[in-house]
């Protein structure tokens, strides 16, 4: 049953948009970053051959690198501004999450409240210049090794254009972060999750494309593009239905008199999402399989027994990868929960203000049974994740579907959209919530 407030969100005046000047104008910014976003996936890094590299990534396109392009919004391709894309903040906000437990520093800091979370987010950016430093000279060695029968990738290898390649590719992921710090004070939704979905929806028609190319020349039957656009429908009917799911548990609260008036008695609900972690887990399990696999796609031609073993046990569709991915979907799905979620400040709060679940006893047991609720909701939240994500890997890995219908870039996308959905009633609600505070006070004075 719907709640007040789902009652009046799904009565919102969208005609009250054109007068919502603040909501047009973050969108408008929004939209301008995302631009600026596009943009500077075709701005090359100089030094290189963009004929060998055109030709290296058409041979690499079906593998990982391509799930990286994918996420970089087809800058690794052309080896842009923002080939590293915002990867290499996603790997230190996690580096920065799993240490918190277990660095009393970075524990306290969390528990300063906002001024600690600045200090933290701080950290955060000073780790995500080093990794895509990292990265980034890791990519510079990898483009000098490579060659393809058009010629060397690199046009003049050597100490200077790996300087000018760091340089370029840290001042663009970090260019990156900025904006995407940016969306989310200034505009509409979370700014780094809006800048990878924005990725992988402008590879959409060229996946759209080269689908439709494979039925023409009869790589792909009809009936199977016919099965792959209605599971594709399936999936995100499924994606929102679970991400709408909870679990609502009750809360009474006791009455109380005051004077001759008898105040309370009412009743009310804590929800549980089935899927409190959101896409956060397929995220990071992605970021951090990219890693090894990025390195291997770049020592291709490599001998070495590192790269032949990455290569050969870690590459889609893999037993080993599958596994893998699965584990840290699940693992970071029961991680993230425990951060976002803390039983015992809600059983401490409920307390607080006189509320409790039926037939449970208020404090440490209420604690207790959210967290055994919580674990059961969890349990099915990273297990609906790790197959929206899975099975159409397996499919793909079958068959030559591109990776942009892949069940994690769906789930990214419907995820994404949905919250920027409800950001964007959110603004209109507060709008027409206002107005009508200023009518209620006119007709008041009158």
């Amino acid at each position: 049953m719907a709640t007040a407030a789902e009652r009046l969100a799904n009565n919102l005046n969208w005609g009250a948009f054109n007068q919502a000047s603040e909501l047009k104008s973050r969108l408008l910014f929004t939209l301008g970053v995302l631009i600026i976003f596009r943009l500077g996936t075709f701005l090359p890094i100089p030094g290189i051959n963009p004929t060998a590299l055109q030709q290296f990534f058409e041979q690499q396109s079906s593998g990982i690198l391509g799930v990286f392009d994918t996420f970089s919004g087809g800058a690794l391709g052309r080896m842009g501004l923002f080939a590293l894309g915002i990867m290499p903040y996603i790997s230190a906000s996690i580096i920065m999450t799993l240490m918190q437990p277990s660095i009393p520093a970075l524990k306290a800091l969390k528990e300063q409240g906002s001024k600690g979370r600045r200090k933290i987010i701080q950290y955060t950016r000073y780790l995500t210049v080093l990794i895509s430093a990292l990265q980034a000279y890791g990519v510079a060695v990898g483009l000098e090794s490579m060659q393809t029968t058009t010629g060397n990738i690199v046009i003049n290898p050597g100490l200077f254009f790996k300087i000018t390649t760091v340089i370029t590719l840290v001042g663009g992921t970090v260019f990156l972060m900025w904006l995407g710090e940016q969306i989310t004070s200034r505009g509409v939704g979370n700014g780094i999750s809006l800048i990878i979905s924005a990725g992988i929806i402008a590879n959409l028609p060229r996946a759209i494309t080269t689908t439709l190319q494979l039925g023409r020349t009869g790589e792909l039957s009809a009936s199977f593009i016919l099965f792959i656009l209605l599971m594709i429908l399936g999936l995100i009917f499924f994606i929102v239905f679970i991400e709408k799911a909870q679990r609502r548990l009750i809360v009474q609260y006791p009455k109380r008199q005051v004077g001759n008036k008898i105040y309370g008695g009412q009743s009310s609900h804590l929800p549980l999402k089935i899927n409190t972690a959101g896409v956060i887990p397929v995220i990071f399990a992605s970021s951090i399989l990219l890693l090894p696999n990025t390195m291997s796609g770049f020592g291709a031609g490599s001998s070495s027994d590192i790269f032949l073993f990455i290569s050969s046990y870690l590459g889609r569709g893999q037993p080993l990868y599958m596994l893998l991915f699965a584990f840290m979907i699940i693992f970071f799905a029961f991680f993230y929960t425990g951060i976002v979620f803390n039983s015992d400040e809600q059983a401490e709060n409920l307390r607080k203000y006189g509320g409790f679940i039926p037939g449970i006893r208020p404090g440490e047991r209420t604690a207790m049974y959210i967290e055994y609720v919580l674990v059961r909701l969890t349990t099915v939240g990273s297990l609906y994740l790790t197959f929206v994500a899975l099975m159409p890997e397996y499919l793909i890995a079958k068959t030559s579907i591109p990776f942009y219908l892949g069940g994690t870039s769906l789930l990214i996308v419907v995820v994404v959209m949905m919250d920027f959905v409800n950001q964007v009633q959110s603004h209109l609600f507060a709008y027409q919530y206002e107005g009508l505070l200023k009518k209620t006070r006119l007709k008041g004075r009158n």
